[in-house]
């Protein structure tokens, strides 16, 4: 997916508040800004990474969470051809049905528990569209910066399915890294999980992790506790590294489902301007001259029949683009 903003700004990230007075709250919990995809039916996405608060959670930097969205009311998802640079996308759905196209050839299906991920390293660009069958569109997408040493990785697109996992009045579903004896297949770049959970009215699960990760418990519904700290729908509650064990507990009346992403903290900095991740001002300026002019760096997207055939590339800021750094 696409950042849609129109006039995309920078974000100086200083320290986060404390969540708690006296400190004795190790989350901190992120409210997302509503984000509209453009068109006169827009429909809109939930954004939670990045903010002032928090830009990154291990290599995880962005997250977009949409829907339950009625398509006959808000048109769909319909995303024309984009850039990508220095990322890998993940994408993830409840509900609905998208699909994809890309400049490394791939024509995939996006399916409710099933896992995409593409990677744009060195350039790709894509087009997502919800088919025509999608009544009800509901799922989230996310970006993975990649460590300098594979920033300029060649295209790549990865699929998996991920068993279920059952078990304490939950049902798991690992898609990156390890979680309760799940281990994905899917190959990353840096050190991460990726994990649907659905808790059961009332359940308690504890889960051990890597504390050597930062983790984020992204809500999509019901009411749901982290470590004592209640989280609604669309928050997300971030815990950092040194914790080894997560306990989560689902306090509405039926089911709850959320997304648990973690990873080892990731220690560069990173220019994040539109859909590129780079390194210095001067990069952000070279990838969207090269989108602009329709360099190879990017490639073609074969068969997107949409009324746009690519998306310009917003104008650039009238200053230097800085590093999102946090702290």
């Amino acid at each position: 997916m696409t950042n849609p903003e129109a006039n995309p700004v920078e974000q100086w990230c200083g320290p986060a508040e404390a969540d708690a007075a006296d400190g004795a709250s190790a989350v901190q919990v992120l409210t997302a800004r509503d984000v509209p995809l453009g068109g006169p039916r827009a429909m809109t996405v939930r954004r939670t990474l990045p903010q002032r608060a928090r830009s990154l959670i291990g290599a995880w930097c962005f997250a977009d969470h949409y829907g339950p969205d009625d398509v006959s009311v808000t048109g769909g998802m319909d995303v024309a051809p984009h850039p990508h640079t220095g990322l890998q996308t993940v994408s993830w759905l409840f509900s609905g049905e998208i699909e994809h196209r890309d400049s490394h050839g791939v024509h995939a299906r996006v399916r409710p528990g099933e896992l995409n991920l593409m990677t744009g390293g060195h350039g790709i660009c894509h087009s997502e569209v919800s088919t025509p069958d999608t009544r009800v569109l509901h799922g989230v997408q996310l970006w993975v910066a990649l460590p300098g040493a594979h920033r300029d990785a060649g295209r790549g697109f990865q699929h998996h399915v991920p068993e279920p996992v059952r078990g304490d009045g939950a049902v798991s579903r690992v898609f990156l890294g390890s979680l309760q004896g799940s281990t994905s297949p899917v190959a990353t770049f840096s050190p991460l999980l990726g994990a649907e959970i659905v808790l059961d009215a009332g359940a308690v699960l504890r889960l051990d992790v890597d504390p050597g990760f930062e983790h984020g418990v992204l809500v999509d519904e019901g009411a749901v506790t982290l470590t004592g700290t209640r989280l609604e729908p669309a928050q997300l509650g971030y815990v950092p590294a040194g914790t080894p064990t997560l306990t989560l507990a689902n306090q509405a009346d039926g089911p709850s489902r959320l997304l648990l992403l973690g990873g080892a903290p990731f220690e560069e900095d990173i220019v994040m301007w539109w859909n590129f991740v780079g390194r210095s001002h001067e990069e952000i300026v070279a990838f969207r001259e090269a989108w602009q002019a329709e360099s190879d760096r990017f490639g073609r997207v074969e068969g997107y029949g949409g009324a746009v055939r690519r998306l310009p590339a917003p104008a650039l800021p009238n200053a230097r683009i800085r590093p999102r750094r946090n702290r």
